[in-house]
């Protein structure tokens, strides 16, 4: 077999400057690792561009110079679609010239004079092995319906007006339309392009008046890195005025978050932050500009705490599960049904946090499963022993949340934990929230229908905090109604809302369904519910949620009342 050293291609390099020096002292480094050939001035340069295209990996192009200076060499190369996939590394003394340079499509610049012979070869040859591997995007190959330029382009230029014009104090800004896939769906695919079309032309119009950059980022998100502006209510209105003024028959709204300059932070962690604030305005038509500031901050540094902190809570027992009691109305004095089990974290350094504080994030994450197996077993295990220690059985409802929907093994996993601790189905009730029933309906019907025929006995919960009708209780499969605790809050002065809970309680009467009133705080509002037959209540009236040594005292309250009945 014949063996010889593989010969490969020199990569050729074109080095433009007026200055014979220059020429020389660049073709000294680099005619060790690359075929250099030169050019004087502009013009030149673009001749030789165009007779070596096929053999041409990098020009090293010099911005100031007689007959045709480099910016518009690379004015000709962007706007040329053969030149245009030739990266440029510019030559220059001047820190302003720079940020021009790199709008024009510069990949890199190398500063005069060229004192560090290794930072100018290491500089070509990222260039050309990133270009050669198409990891660094041609500055022309912009995303070609808005003519932005693209996530990849963006992000390097991004960086490096970071890195270099620190004084420019740019602003991440990521504005998204709302609801663009139902936009697309209701007026078609070449309406939707269009809107895009007029929101990327009026950014550059935007841009063209102040220092900045901007991307389009997936379907419908528009990332801007700007000088700082005093007014971004203004400048959200300009583009909102803009679409409105060409679909004035059809609804589109903006949305825009923002994260201020700050010199601690990068540019892409800049933009994730300009994007949670976007996020939090989604849905907001009457608030859609949300400015990320230090609460923020605080708030996701926090977050991202008790991500990390998850684990070792579960491990370490810091999460806690509370008891809130359910008590019979419909019998006096009241009787002790059941309770609802409900989580608390005690943190060893950031003391007891709200369940408000961690159970949404949980669930944005679907983290959530964990800290329901958690409360799952901790309420079986309790209910078993307070069986054992008062011969009293008291049934206990659980969460189950959307990620807990999906899992396959669910029903097992609920199985074991019944048999484990020797109870019957019905001593634990799943509560399941009425947002879910009309997100996933057709696989959770078939889900309750395995845990109904086991003896689980299913709660809705939250009913009338969505959107579900009164209609849809006659299909759902349900065993008990929990009343969203708004309707509630306002019985004892709003007719309005007496009325609600009266025409819920009919209609679950006559479905034969009992119902929980959630949030019950005084006797007035006991004695109306008490009045419309509602069955069972839970709230402040009766017992806040209790850890588990404190409410064993309603427990042996009630044992005591049942001897005296």
């Amino acid at each position: 077999m014949f063996k010889s050293k593989q010969i490969q291609r020199q990569r050729q390099v074109l080095v433009v400057d007026d200055q014979e020096i220059n020429r020389d002292v660049l073709g000294l480094i680099l005619e060790d690792d690359y075929e250099v050939i030169y050019a004087e001035n502009g013009r030149e340069a673009l001749e030789k561009i165009q007779e070596n295209l096929d053999s041409l990996s990098l020009v090293m192009l010099d911005l100031i110079m007689p007959e045709m200076d480099g910016f518009e060499v690379l004015e000709t190369m962007r706007d040329d679609e053969e030149m245009s996939s030739i990266p440029v590394i510019v030559l220059t003394a001047e820190k302003e010239a720079e940020l021009k340079a790199l709008r024009l499509g510069a990949a890199d610049f190398i500063t005069k004079p060229f004192d560090v012979h290794e930072i100018v070869l290491a500089r070509v040859a990222r260039i050309v092995e990133l270009s050669e591997g198409r990891q660094l995007i041609s500055a022309a190959e912009y995303d070609k319906l808005t003519m932005l330029y693209n996530r990849n382009f963006f992000f390097e230029y991004a960086n490096r007006l970071y890195t270099y014009h620190p004084e420019l104090h740019l602003d991440a800004v990521v504005m998204n339309i709302e609801q663009f896939h139902s936009v697309n769906a209701l007026n078609g695919r070449e309406f939707g392009d269009d809107i895009l079309r007029i929101i990327g032309n009026e950014i550059r119009a935007f841009l063209s008046e102040t220092e900045g950059i901007a991307s389009r980022f997936d379907a419908d998100r528009f990332d801007i890195y700007c000088v700082h502006q005093d007014n971004y209510h203004a400048v959200l209105e300009r583009f909102q005025n803009k679409v409105n003024s060409i679909s004035p028959n059809v609804n589109i709204h903006l949305r825009m978050g923002v994260k201020p300059w700050s010199q601690e932070v990068e540019p892409i962690v800049m933009f994730d932050r300009a994007r949670a604030a976007c996020n939090m305005v989604r849905g907001d038509y009457h608030h859609p500009l949300m400015i990320y500031n230090d609460d923020m901050l605080m708030r996701e540094l926090l977050n991202q705490r008790l991500l990390n902190d998850l684990r070792s809570a579960v491990d370490d027992k810091q999460l806690q599960v509370y008891y809130q009691p359910k008590y019979d109305i419909q019998c006096e004095p009241p009787k002790l049904s059941s309770a609802e089990a409900l989580v608390r974290w005690k943190h060893p350094e950031l003391g007891m946090i709200s369940p408000g504080s961690f159970v949404p994030l949980f669930e944005g994450n679907g983290l959530i499963s964990i800290v329901d197996d958690f409360v799952w077993r901790e309420a079986a295990q309790q209910i078993a022993a307070w069986k054992e220690k008062y011969n009293f059985t008291l049934p206990v409802s659980v969460n189950i949340s959307r990620t807990d929907v999906f899992d396959t093994t669910l029903v097992d996993r609920l199985k074991e934990l019944v048999e484990e601790n020797g109870l019957d189905y019905s001593n634990i009730k799943l509560e399941i929230t009425e947002s879910a029933y009309t997100e996933n309906s057709k696989g959770l019907l078939d889900l309750i229908d395995s845990l109904r025929e086991l003896g689980f006995a299913i709660e809705m919960d939250d009913f009338g905090s969505g959107y579900s009708s009164l209609n849809m209780l006659s299909s759902m499969p349900i065993d008990v109604l929990k009343m969203d605790m708004k309707f509630i809050r306002n019985i004892e002065t709003n007719e309005t809302d007496r009325r609600l809970v009266q025409l819920v309680l009919d209609i679950a009467k006559y479905l034969n369904v009992p119902v929980v009133a959630e949030g019950v705080e005084n006797e007035k509002q006991l004695e109306i519910l008490r009045n419309a037959s509602c069955d069972l209540v839970q709230g402040y009236y009766f017992s806040r949620p209790l850890p588990a040594d404190e409410f064993e005292k309603l427990i042996e309250r009630e044992i005591a009342t049942e001897r005296d009945r």
